[in-house]
């Protein structure tokens, strides 16, 4: 999975530090620093706010917390 985030997104560091904690593989896209990841966050996400998180079968969850990122991941468990 990867993660687009912002530095300094409260959201973002939260979402991170779950994800690790969780032992969950993921790559993190910075996209203040990055235009292409940018880009492509907006394009998947149809918006500019992070964190957005995009799955390797192309499902995508934006702008979320840590709440919502369990319930997502959960809910695809349960398929």
């Amino acid at each position: 999975m990867i993660v687009y985030v912002k530095p300094g997104c409260f959201w973002c560091s939260d979402a991170l530090t779950w994800l690790r904690t969780q032992g969950l593989a993921h790559t993190v896209r910075n996209v203040s620093a990055d235009s292409q990841a940018f880009g492509r966050m907006r394009t998947i996400s149809g918006q500019t706010k992070a964190p957005t998180l995009e799955m390797p079968d192309g499902e995508v969850l934006a702008d979320f917390d840590v709440e919502q990122l369990e319930r997502f991941l959960k809910a695809r468990e349960s398929r």
